[in-house]
């Protein structure tokens, strides 16, 4: 009899634990399942109406009046990667270029995850593992402090006043690695980096490995001292859809979601709101670029306090807000003033979406 109630108890156990694990895997499935994403290699993409979503269509047209008074270019909201709507303005179509800017960074750090996630590099050693020494024109134990990590979140400790070029002679001591935030052009040398250990160009390792498994357009180009992608809009949807599902494409995990867990978050102690070259909202303080002052508050007070963002010159901007399944993507000139990633423009455009949206 004791026999048969401990076989009862174990098989009640393991029926169980069964079920949890099946539940926690049919989850993931159904989570999966429940994002759409558009054919490789195709112009096909699938709509959902904002009807269906329940969001106000006359702060739509609100919100296109305002698009297009702001010297935008192209806008796309996805939710859970269908287009729910998409406009284009001022002679712009859905074939036209045009260039993500520093929004651009985004990319360099998911294809750094991708090296890392093939075994190709850490993030956490030191650059000159990689470069060899004398990459900068700082001593090589100060040099030395200074990790792919420090690149990725721009605590490198470099001089950022010195202008974008990233040759030795540019890059010049201020503080060591980890004690300043700087918003820095020298993040472009992690595209050496992946050219150093994957034996190919930063171009032909980018299209393999990111560009050609998510249906991308577009290439990279160099203006002045930058590395500058260029490409049609729905491709920049595409790649902020695939980093909105963890990673992943359609069954195909692109880069790994713990290295965009760790690249959407805090990435040091100095600017809350920057994570590995991503804008985090909701956060207690931020910094800007060009400027050591911490402001209190969160970046686009407006905006969702989940959103994370790709931001570039001249508002293009990528937003990823998991909460409400959205991806929002938007390119044309400065709304107002040249600015270099994030603006005014950022907080009174969310005020036009919340209209949208709630």
């Amino acid at each position: 009899m004791r026999l048969t109630y401990l076989t009862l108890s174990l098989l009640i156990f393991m029926s169980l634990s069964c079920s949890s694990e099946d539940e926690t895997v049919l989850n993931e499935i159904e989570e999966t399942e429940s994002i759409y994403f558009p054919p490789l290699n195709s112009e096909t993409w699938d709509t959902v109406s904002p009807l269906d979503l329940q969001w106000n269509t006359s702060a739509l047209t609100e919100l296109s009046d305002f698009l297009n008074s702001s010297n935008t270019k192209s806008f796309i909201i996805l939710h859970k990667g269908k287009i729910a709507w998409e406009a284009y303005f001022n002679d712009h179509t859905e074939t036209s270029g045009w260039y993500w800017a520093s929004a651009g960074k985004t990319l360099t750090t998911t294809v750094t995850g991708i090296a890392q996630d093939q075994g190709l590099l850490d993030i956490n050693n030191k650059v000159s593992d990689y470069l060899g020494t004398g990459w900068t024109n700082i001593t090589i134990d100060k040099e030395n402090l200074i990790t792919c990590t420090n690149l990725l979140s721009m605590t490198s400790g470099l001089d950022d006043t010195l202008g974008d070029s990233v040759a030795p002679e540019n890059l010049q001591y201020v503080a060591d690695a980890n004690n300043r935030w700087a918003y820095h052009n020298v993040y472009v040398k992690l595209q050496d980096v992946i050219a150093t250990v994957s034996n190919q160009s930063w171009s032909d390792y980018f299209d393999e490995n990111l560009k050609n498994k998510i249906g991308m357009s577009g290439s990279w180009f160099n203006l002045d001292d930058l590395s500058v992608y260029w490409s049609n809009t729905r491709s920049m949807a595409r790649f902020g859809l695939m980093t909105y599902a963890n990673g992943k494409w359609d069954n195909t995990q692109i880069v790994s979601e713990s290295f965009l867990n760790e690249a959407t978050n805090t990435s040091q102690n100095i600017n809350k709101s920057y994570g590995y070259l991503w804008w985090l909202n909701g956060k207690s303080s931020f910094h800007l670029p060009q400027t050591q002052f911490e402001f209190p508050g969160e970046l686009i007070p407006n905006g969702p306090s989940d959103m994370y963002c790709a931001l570039g010159k001249n508002d293009q901007k990528i937003y990823i807000v998991p909460s409400k399944d959205l991806v929002i993507v938007r390119m044309g000139e400065a709304a107002d003033a040249s600015n270099f990633a994030l603006s005014n423009y950022d907080n009174e455009l969310w005020e036009k979406l919340n209209n949208v949206f709630n």
